[in-house]
């Protein structure tokens, strides 16, 4: 009876809870991604005004919840200085989100040396990773194919790993919804990181 108790418990009052990180250089768009996520898959939030966002120092932190799940959104600070800091937080999240500026083309390759850094990481070992080609909204833009061909010698180190490269504009929230359902599938089916267990309130 306790079982069949708690199991109900568990299903009608708690989610599982998965970690997700957005990194990225600074100016990538990581926090209006955070922002068009939150506004999108939370019914009642008024997000902030998109043209008002400034650089993340230190972090910010976001929840939606999508099902049984809820995704705990951690938006890392992108400046040189700070992504020495990124990999305290591996070991506890389920899933990456790089974002990448598609329309700045000099600092791509500083976006792919700190991404090789993060695919390279043992702490992130299975972490599905969604590569957000952003700003696509912009006429002047890398291609999809483009950011492949930059970051190509990057991919034989993301190993055996779901990663899918998609095209985004957070301020329009273009590939918003598709590339976090995508995540979810991703985070929900990867069982060498479990969720963590949350009541909801």
């Amino acid at each position: 009876m306790y079982t069949l108790l708690s199991g109900l418990y568990k299903y009608m009052f708690q989610k599982d809870e998965y970690c997700i990180l957005i990194l990225g250089l600074d100016n990538a768009g990581k926090t209006t991604f955070l922002e068009q996520s939150k506004t999108r898959f939370n019914k009642n939030y008024k997000g902030m005004n998109l043209s008002k966002i400034t650089t993340t120092v230190g972090l910010n932190i976001g929840t939606v919840d999508i099902g049984k799940a809820r995704l705990m959104f951690w938006d890392l600070g992108g400046q040189e200085e700070l992504q020495s800091l990124w990999d305290k937080y591996y070991a506890e999240c389920h899933g990456v989100i790089y974002v990448i500026d598609s329309t700045d083309e000099e600092r791509l390759s500083e976006s792919k040396q700190a991404f090789e850094k993060v695919v390279s990481s043992e702490a992130l070992d299975g972490v599905p990773i969604l590569v957000l080609a952003n700003k696509q909204d912009v006429e002047t833009c890398l291609s999809i194919p483009d950011i492949k061909t930059a970051f190509s010698d990057c991919s034989y180190k993301i190993g055996r790993r779901d990663c899918l490269t998609q095209a985004c504009s957070a301020l329009t929230g273009k590939g918003v919804r598709e590339g976090i359902e995508w995540m979810v599938k991703c985070v929900v089916r990867n069982i060498h990181r479990p969720p963590r267990q949350r009541d909801i309130t």
